[in-house]
């Protein structure tokens, strides 16, 4: 139920530059739960992306809003990158690649 709670949240963190969730678009690499305490580790669409660090901040803040959450900790990784096929159709529907 908690993992629920987190995908959620992590389906309204949005890159600014393009209008889908980080969990659609595929960002978010890993996501481990310990009781309260929640691991996340994630990529960015580039590694030069300006906005990295709101990114992670509102990664952190909407994990933290939920219930039961005690701490939340969030790694970047470019390994391995990201590419456009780890999407979801979801987020190829809303670019309107599909």
């Amino acid at each position: 139920m908690l993992r629920d709670k987190i995908e959620e949240a992590l389906q309204n963190v949005y890159d600014p530059e393009i209008p889908v969730s980080i969990w659609e678009l595929g960002l978010v690499y890993e996501l481990k739960i310990d009781v309260d305490v929640v691991w996340i580790t994630m990529t960015l669409t580039a590694p030069a992306c300006p906005v990295a660090g709101e990114i992670i901040q509102d990664v952190h803040d909407k994990v933290m809003e939920i219930e039961g959450v005690k701490d939340v900790h969030v790694s970047l990784t470019f390994d391995p990158p990201w590419e456009k096929s780890m999407m979801s159709d979801v987020a190829k529907m809303e670019l309107g690649w599909l």
